[in-house]
């Protein structure tokens, strides 16, 4: 289970096996229903375990989910152009987030928002969010921006990293509870190497998004 979701799943297997227990005893068979929605509610804070790829060139899926956009020459706070890949998280994905590349957390930044749903284009300005900023070593270009995003179901985002902490490549450093996005959003020139494409379903600390390609020495 997620280390970020012990209070809802305390309360999950207590509410729904004391609930289990009563209809159990009061109507036989229909005790089904409410262990089907405690254990389903249960798979939605799952946090299997992931094997990384290795490589100080790539840039790894923060989330799992579908790729839903992907878009050059976004423009930063700093007037910046930057390469931005979004994907879609439905209740039925895995929801812990993770660094998509080695780095120091240079900024946390939470907004308070609206709480549309994650499909609607105008919800990645609209939605509560949290930014987290990653300085990089060669031969990544900094910063990483990673952005979690609320959506209409999901109302809590969890972000457990801090500023000046130091993250591997897909460690785990947070969660959004229920249906949302997370962007991720990478210095942007061409000697990116975009490994996806729209509608790619991905997983977090697993997935592939980008490679950085040598730039040959003049």
């Amino acid at each position: 289970m997620a280390p970020y979701a012990r209070l809802e799943v305390t309360l999950i297997v207590l509410g729904g096996g004391a609930l289990t227990a009563v209809c159990a005893w009061l109507a036989g068979w229909w005790a089904v229903l409410p262990a089907v929605i405690a254990l389903a509610l249960l798979s939605f804070y799952r946090d299997p375990p992931r094997a990384c790829p290795v490589g100080d060139d790539l840039i790894l899926a923060p989330a799992d989910g579908k790729i839903v956009e992907i878009t050059h020459g976004v423009a930063g706070p700093d007037d910046r152009q930057f390469l931005r890949i979004m994907i879609f998280l439905s209740v039925f994905n895995v929801h812990i987030n993770r660094s998509p590349c080695a780095g120091r957390v240079t900024a946390v930044d939470y907004r308070p928002g609206e709480f549309l749903n994650a499909l609607r284009a105008d919800a990645d300005v609209r939605n509560e969010s949290n930014t987290l900023e990653l300085e990089t070593a060669a031969p990544l270009p900094g910063p990483v921006r990673v952005r979690q995003i609320a959506g209409v179901l999901a109302r809590r985002i969890v972000c457990t990293a801090r500023v000046g902490e130091r993250l591997t490549a897909g460690q785990r450093y947070g969660m959004i509870k229920l249906g949302s996005r997370t962007e991720v959003c990478l210095v942007d020139d061409p000697a990116w190497e975009v490994r996806v494409a729209v509608g790619d379903a991905v997983k977090a600390g697993r997935t592939v998004l980008a490679r950085r390609r040598a730039v040959p020495e003049r």
